[in-house]
């Protein structure tokens, strides 16, 4: 008996000993459980004043309420109707200033819609690239007189070697001709026979129609002793059709890659440019518009229902957003100096928003006020905050293709550019772009022209694609973008709001 007692309390002990040990854990468990939701609130209080800053820091323009893609402005000049467009080699106009209206005072804040980026599959980054593009020289030899030079992009690959980003970027993509067809998903029959074939390729099509095609062109005895089809645009009848053909068939393949999830991202060192090229003319050092062609072959071969394009070359693309400007499926917003219609190409007033069925797909933020002040990094993050991205988010692309000029850069001479954007802005202008269409983004080299400035930014463009961070200095954040600025967005915004 007193046996079985003495285990009875043997066990009560156990039991209790046991409930002890579970009371302690408990309370170990409730500590710890205090310390995850007090580091949890840290992080969150942190999120929480690190965007309160970067709303601070943006000190620009209050985007416009919704903005509406479809809007019903009559525009104030058709597209036939406006002035001669100026040689690319024409000077500054006058300069026009405007007051910044006292009203505006510190409610110009923004409220730039934060994305993650989105990543895929593939973890690569793309490269495009063809030495065949070096051969269109002007035939006169000599490249001084010739802003437009195979030098650019040979300075520009010769950068990404030395900075060890074409071996981060993994996948090199060998450059290709663009076929006859591809061209003429944008150009006509014409321009494209007349400037995408060379005497050698010419054997293998109809004499007839080509005797009677060829027959029409007219070329110009340059002063510099070489031959073009204007004074700025060279010509070499060996070369140009094939260094053409290639840019536009390696941007093309860089966005069917991206497109197709082969690649995450990709940029196209690439030449001649494209985006002043409309169906039938070449213009502006420009023969094929490989930006819009390889839009156009994304919609019709792989059924792409929805691309931006953005285009930050310091000129408008006057032939890219002729060919989609009655085009709902893609969106178009070119950033240039503008000047009032007095810098080339002349076009590319906010007043001209698309036609029919595209009308409000067609965004001009065009700067005007001259060079003084000359237009920088707090300009272009303002209309980034306050145009671009807002509408670019309500549009909801699938792939984002990028007119990456960059003659806007610091270092560009006032003929053909003047302003002072950096290469980290550029940088910062690419990641916000990752954001959109699950990151599905091909930067395309357009213009710029001053070899350093070039090379600085395309370096940015491809490190900001490759997850390299390299931000802004709050500073540059807090500035506030010029009065000139201020204005030319406020005109934007009304014009796309009503």
């Amino acid at each position: 008996m007193e046996q079985r007692r003495q285990e009875q309390e043997h066990h009560k002990k156990q039991q209790e000993l046991q409930q002890l040990k579970h009371k302690d854990k408990s309370q170990q468990s409730a500590v710890a459980s205090s310390l995850v939701k007090q580091k949890l609130q840290e992080v969150i209080l942190k999120k929480r004043k690190q965007a309160a800053l970067e709303r601070t820091n943006s000190n620009t323009l209050t985007p416009a309420p919704v903005p509406n893609l479809k809007v019903k402005h009559k525009l104030k000049k058709h597209l036939n109707t406006r002035k001669s467009p100026l040689t690319r080699k024409e000077s500054a106009p006058p300069t026009v200033k405007h007051r910044v209206p006292d009203t505006l005072g510190n409610k110009l804040h923004s409220h730039m819609h934060k994305h993650e980026y989105s990543s895929c599959s593939c973890v690569y980054a793309g490269l495009v690239y063809d030495s065949q593009m070096l051969k269109h020289q002007c035939t006169c030899g000599d490249n001084s007189s010739h802003p437009e030079h195979a030098g650019r992009i040979q300075s520009i690959w010769s950068r990404l070697q030395e900075r060890g980003l074409r071996g981060q970027c993994e996948v090199c993509i060998r450059g290709r001709k663009a076929t006859l067809e591809e061209l003429q998903s944008v150009h006509t029959e014409r321009h494209v026979l007349l400037y995408g074939t060379n005497p050698l390729n010419r054997l293998k099509l109809d004499n007839r129609k080509l005797a009677g095609i060829l027959s029409q062109r007219t070329f110009l005895m340059l002063s510099c002793g070489g031959v073009g089809v204007d004074n700025d645009t060279i010509w070499n009848e060996s070369h140009t059709s094939t260094a053409s053909r290639m840019a536009a068939g390696s941007v093309i393949e860089l966005a069917f890659r991206v497109a197709k999830r082969e690649l995450k991202n990709g940029f196209a060192v690439v030449r001649p440019p494209g985006h002043h090229a409309d169906p039938s003319n070449p213009m502006g050092f420009c023969y094929f518009n490989s930006v819009a062609i390889a839009a156009k072959q994304l919609q019709q071969k792989l059924s792409v229902s929805k691309i931006l394009i953005v285009d930050w070359d310091v000129h408008h693309g006057n032939g890219t957003q002729e060919i989609f400007y009655s085009d709902p499926s893609v969106l178009y917003i070119s950033l240039h100096r503008y000047d009032d219609g007095n810098f080339f190409p002349g076009s590319g007033s906010p007043a001209e928003v698309g036609s029919e069925a595209g009308e409000g797909f067609n965004v001009n933020v065009a700067w005007t006020g001259g060079l003084d002040p000359p237009m920088g990094d707090a300009e272009y993050l303002a209309a980034f905050r306050s145009v671009v991205m807002p509408i670019a988010q309500e549009f909801s692309p699938d792939v984002v293709l990028v007119s990456a000029g960059f003659d806007a850069a610091d270092g560009n001479p006032a003929p053909l550019g003047g302003y002072k954007v950096s290469a980290k802005c550029f940088s910062f202008l690419t990641r916000q772009l990752m954001s959109l269409a699950g990151g599905r983004l091909v930067l395309a080299l357009e213009g710029g022209h001053d070899l350093t400035a070039i090379c600085d930014a395309s370096e940015a463009c491809v490190s900001a694609l490759l997850g390299i961070h390299d931000p802004l200095s709050e500073e540059v954040l807090l500035q506030k973008p010029n009065a000139n600025a201020v204005h030319s967005l406020q005109t934007v915004i009304q014009i796309q709001s009503e």
